[in-house]
């Protein structure tokens, strides 16, 4: 933990993500002070305490905890069962001996993957079903978390949100690349699955602010929180219609079903680990984030409004 008289420390694990910048913008502009490690960090929101630092890498890890109050996970790595099986365990484990080692408080951010196919909408006590290998793995270092924060040996909280869309999500979020790219280049938008199903995703502003408020206050901690999600969530045809009208084309799209994704996964690999999470979207997939909103009196951002400043953000 850093000096008594200093200033707290907020680290953050993967900077340089869409998430993890949205992050560091609201810690900056309130003053925090901040380190941002990653393999090649740059600084950010004139972050200038950086540290290049591979957390599959045990010693790396613990040396760029060192010294830090607050840890923030927000690691991305490739999309990639083969890479998620083996380099997630060992993220956590060097993440909780770092952060044990530190004093520090660990906010780790995640995904919902580990709940697998749900009848109804996803909350906080959801049980771990997993319906996908990946799913396996997140399950699998979640429970070592939590078991973790239950036998007291760190204080930490995992936060989850819904695939994602918004400013500058131009290279992972499902919204933006299959439907706004497309419609900026004259083509068919594209739709995973059913596109009559509703379809949960999260604003990447609302999850930068949310796990900006999960980290100032002191009761958050030791918890599972859903960060704000609107609800209802719209239907794919609906999420075409409104980035259509938003963009001034014609709203058309084709859908992608499991054969379509396994022909097109043989020439690219992205494409492929996407088939085993094809139950996202052949079943209705809602995240509920009523307890956050409840409690920290803060509404995410509707879809339509999401959508018109994504679509304003890249005009210009």
């Amino acid at each position: 933990m850093s000096d008594q008289n200093a200033q707290p420390l907020y680290t953050i694990l993967g900077a340089g993500g869409i998430i993890s910048n949205e992050l560091t913008n609201h810690l900056a502009a309130n003053g925090h002070r901040v380190r941002l490690v990653s393999r090649n960090p740059v600084s950010y929101a004139g972050i200038t305490e950086l540290v290049a630092a591979d957390i599959t890498n045990e010693q790396q890890t613990m040396t760029a905890v060192k010294g830090s109050d607050y840890v923030i996970l927000c690691a991305g790595l490739k999309y990639d069962i083969k890479v998620w099986s083996v380099a997630w365990p060992a993220i956590m484990n060097n993440v909780i001996r770092a952060c044990k080692e530190a004093g520090a408080k660990l906010l780790f951010f995640d995904n919902v993957y580990s709940y697998g196919l749900v009848d109804g909408p996803m909350v906080e006590t959801t049980p771990y079903n997993p319906s996908s290998k990946k799913g396996e793995v997140r399950a699998r270092i979640a429970r070592q978390l939590q078991d973790e924060m239950q036998a007291g040996h760190i204080t930490a909280t995992i936060a989850r949100a819904a695939d994602f869309y918004g400013p500058k999500a131009d290279k992972t979020g499902f919204l933006n690349i299959l439907i706004l790219d497309k419609f900026k280049t004259k083509s068919s938008a594209m739709w995973i699955g059913k596109d009559d199903l509703p379809h949960s995703y999260t604003y990447t502003p609302d999850a930068g602010k949310g796990l900006y408020r999960l980290l100032l206050d002191a009761n958050s901690w030791n918890q599972v929180w859903h960060l704000p999600t609107a609800s209802p969530a719209p239907t794919g045809k609906e999420y075409v219609q409104m980035f259509a009208d938003a963009m001034g084309v014609k709203a058309r799209h084709m859908n992608l079903n499991k054969f379509m994704l396994t022909l097109t996964g043989l020439f690219d690999s992205n494409i492929r680990e996407m088939v085993e999470m094809l139950y996202q979207n052949n079943y209705p997939y809602q995240l509920n984030s009523d307890k956050f909103e409840k409690y920290f009196q803060l509404a995410p951002t509707p879809y339509l409004q999401g959508i018109q400043e994504t679509v304003a953000a890249l005009k210009r």
